[in-house]
């Protein structure tokens, strides 16, 4: 899909002391009269790779390294919290996403997920969760795990999402020992649906399976997998205004995809892409087959697609319920306008400021955008 790109830019942006010039000096400067008007500070930088992040109902910021460091930010404080699993890191393992349970006011849950060593060259996706008490990890319940089988260290997915009814949602990436898209793939781990790589999962809080998942070809009853074909989700999120589950993945040497998730699809993975492989050959013609769920946005080149939210907030005015994803390679932040699912318009909001790994809705109504290099926080408020 071929959309005009087109930079937008914010009414009278005002920054705080705490903002960074290198992260203003790339943004826009001036905008029409129905767009928010915006502040943007920097509230977390200096550190590593900041996957995951949610904004507690209390104000606490809490977020996590890929090296497997979890923090609170608490006003002008920054408590490391102590007491999580052991995580392992290398390749693109490691600590990676965090989502607080809808009703962690009354319950306190707080989910992760994150590499975990199987053997000495193996790993699998591990989703805890536990609770925060006295600024110590405590309680921590094991509520899901791929199991090994991930020896090329890449394409663990992951991230977390919950929906309307507060089923728990998690992206798996393909894992194996390598990725080749086409007939001549040596991983077609996301197409077996014998093993939980490659797929997106559903389940209820506490892990069980729900009794209307669906059951997957060569299964006897449901199972936490809810689709498959997936070869490396690192976006996850809900809907608010549709109730839908919205998913972005990595292509190969182009075909990123944006994907609405159905239960029991298959998204072709790695029989269907419109990337190629790195090596030149050809993964499919195009995306379109029987039994197939075709993507309803790509981008060609890659742009390393990761984190995503809607805006629910009807200070951001013309912007509420606009997606954002976000672009690792492509280092920019993209804002979507959306009708009927389709997305109808293409912006570019951010660039040039580093890698995007991370965009989230706040439970104060507030953007925060997670940067790389250094690893940073930034919020985004609307008047």
């Amino acid at each position: 899909m071929k959309l005009k790109y087109f930079f937008l830019s914010c009414f009278a942006l005002v920054f705080y002391n705490a903002c960074k010039q290198s992260d203003a000096a790339f943004l826009p400067e001036t905008a029409p009269a129905n767009n928010p008007e915006i502040t943007v500070t920097t509230v977390v930088t200096g550190n590593d790779v900041i996957w995951g992040m949610e904004l507690l109902p209390n104000g606490d910021l809490i977020y996590g390294e890929k090296k497997g460091k979890i923090y609170i930010k608490r006003g002008e404080q920054t408590i490391p919290l102590e007491g999580f699993p052991t995580v392992k890191t290398g390749g693109q393992g490691g600590f990676m996403d965090l989502k607080a349970h809808p009703n962690y006011v009354k319950n306190g849950w707080i989910y992760a997920t994150f590499t975990s060593a199987v053997a000495e060259k193996d790993s699998e996706v591990k989703l805890v969760r536990f609770k925060v008490k006295n600024d110590k990890i405590q309680n921590v319940e094991n509520i899901f795990a791929t199991g090994g089988g991930n020896t090329f260290n890449n394409h663990y997915g992951s991230r977390i999402a919950f929906d309307k009814n507060n089923y728990l949602f998690v992206s798996i990436g393909e894992g194996g020992g390598s990725s080749l898209g086409g007939p001549n793939s040596t991983n077609k781990n996301a197409q077996d649906t014998k093993l939980n790589w490659g797929k997106v999962h559903r389940m209820k809080d506490n892990g069980d399976v729900p009794s209307d998942n669906p059951v997957l070809p060569g299964n006897a009853k449901p199972t936490t997998m809810f689709s498959y074909g997936h070869r490396n989700p690192q976006g996850l999120t809900l809907n608010p205004q549709t109730g839908d589950i919205w998913e972005t993945e990595h292509g190969p040497k182009g075909g990123d995809e944006i994907n609405i998730i159905s239960k029991g699809e298959n998204y072709g993975w790695p029989t269907y892409s419109i990337g190629i492989n790195y090596n030149g050959t050809t993964v499919s013609n195009d995306h379109k087959a029987e039994g197939i769920k075709e993507p309803i946005f790509t981008w060609t080149p890659s742009i390393g697609v990761c984190g995503i939210t809607f805006i629910n907030s009807e200070n951001f005015k013309s912007w509420n319920g606009n997606f954002l994803a976000t672009g690792l390679a492509g280092q920019k932040l993209y804002r979507f306008v959306i009708k009927d699912n389709k997305i109808v318009e293409e912006n570019i909001w951010m660039e040039k400021m580093g890698r995007f790994r991370n965009v989230i809705q706040g439970s104060d109504g507030a953007i925060y955008i997670s940067l790389e290099s250094p690893g940073r926080i930034l919020k985004v408020t609307a008047k």
